[in-house]
C-alpha cells in the first residue's frame, strides 16, 4: 500500500465516523423534538397538567394555610395546590379522580381512616395515579374538645387506617406525613406534639365552602372569584360533595384559561410507593 493509498483510507475512516456521529446527533435531535412535540397529557392537549412538584418536610414547614396560620406554602402568583377533605367516597371521589386524570392534575386526598378501610380500591387508585394520600382522622371528630391523650390516640388510629387500606399495614409513623385537623379545630398542645413527630399540619389559604348547599355553578363563579383574589394558594374542597364532584371539569378548564398553574406537594420523607420505616 503506498503511501497515498494510506492516507486517503485514513481520511475516508475520519470521514465516515464523522458521518456516523452527525447522524447520531440528528436522530438525537429528532427524537427530542418528536418527544417535545408530544402532548404533555394523553389524549388531552389542551389540558391543565401539573406544573412542578413542590417537596414538603414538617422541619422547616411544620403548618401551612394563612387561614389558620401565619405562612403557607412557599407559592409563586397563580400557582394553585388542590386538596380534598374526607373521602374516599364511592361515586363521588371517583368523579373527582376520573376529572383529574382528564387534565392530568394531580392533588392531595386528606382521607378518613374509616372511609379509607371501607373502599381500600379507592385509596389505592389515588395513590396509583400518583396523588398524594394524607390523613385526617379515623371518624372526624373535632380534636380541640377532647382530652389531648384522647386526640393523638384518635389521630393515630387515622394513620393506621389508612396506611393498612393503601400498604396492608401500618408502620410507627404514617407513609405521608400530612395531616389535616377536622373542622381546623386544632390546640397549642397538639400543634407541638405533631411537629415534634415530624407531621405537616396544613390548614388551606382558601376554601370551596363547599359542605354549604349549592348548585354546581354557583360553587364555581364562589371559588374562583375567591381564587382570583387570593391569586391562587392551598384550595380546600370535599371529595364526598356531589356538587363539588359535578363543578370539578369546569373549574379545572378555569384555571387553565386564567392562567394559573397546578403545584403538587409531596413528602420530602416519603419514598414512593413505600409506607413508612418498621
Amino acid at each position: 500500500m503506498t503511501r497515498i493509498d494510506a492516507v486517503h483510507r485514513m481520511t475516508s475512516h475520519k470521514a465516515k465516523t464523522t458521518l456516523r456521529a452527525a447522524a447520531l446527533v440528528l436522530a438525537f435531535c429528532l427524537a427530542a423534538s418528536a418527544a417535545h412535540a408530544q402532548p404533555r397529557c394523553a389524549g388531552n392537549a389542551d389540558a391543565l397538567g401539573t406544573e412542578r412538584v413542590l417537596k414538603v418536610d414538617a422541619a422547616t414547614t411544620p403548618r401551612v394555610g394563612r387561614k389558620h396560620f401565619p405562612q403557607t406554602l412557599p407559592l409563586a402568583p397563580k400557582e394553585v395546590v388542590l386538596t380534598f377533605d374526607d373521602g374516599p367516597l364511592p361515586g363521588t371521589t371517583t368523579r373527582v379522580l376520573d376529572a383529574l386524570k382528564r387534565e392530568c392534575v394531580r392533588a392531595s386526598f386528606f382521607l378518613l381512616g374509616r372511609n379509607a378501610l371501607a373502599n381500600r380500591e379507592l385509596a389505592r387508585r389515588e395513590l396509583s395515579e400518583g396523588h398524594t394520600v394524607a390523613h385526617h382522622t379515623h371518624i372526624h371528630p373535632l380534636l380541640n374538645r377532647m382530652p389531648p391523650a384522647a386526640a393523638e390516640a384518635e389521630i393515630d388510629r387515622g394513620f393506621a387506617a389508612v396506611d393498612t387500606a393503601l400498604y396492608g399495614e401500618a408502620g410507627r409513623s404514617p407513609a405521608t406525613p400530612f395531616f389535616r385537623f377536622p373542622g381546623f379545630a386544632s390546640s397549642p398542645q397538639l400543634l407541638e406534639r405533631l411537629e415534634r413527630r415530624g407531621i405537616v399540619v396544613f390548614g388551606a389559604d382558601l376554601w370551596a365552602s363547599d359542605w354549604n348547599p349549592m348548585t354546581p355553578e354557583q360553587q364555581l363563579k364562589q371559588v374562583l372569584e375567591r381564587i382570583e383574589s387570593t391569586q391562587g394558594g392551598i384550595v380546600l374542597f370535599h371529595d364526598t360533595k356531589k356538587q363539588t364532584a359535578a363543578m370539578l371539569p369546569a373549574f379545572l378548564r378555569a384555571l387553565r384559561k386564567g392562567g394559573y398553574r397546578i403545584v403538587h406537594v409531596a413528602s420530602a420523607q416519603q419514598q414512593p410507593g413505600t409506607a413508612a420505616a418498621r
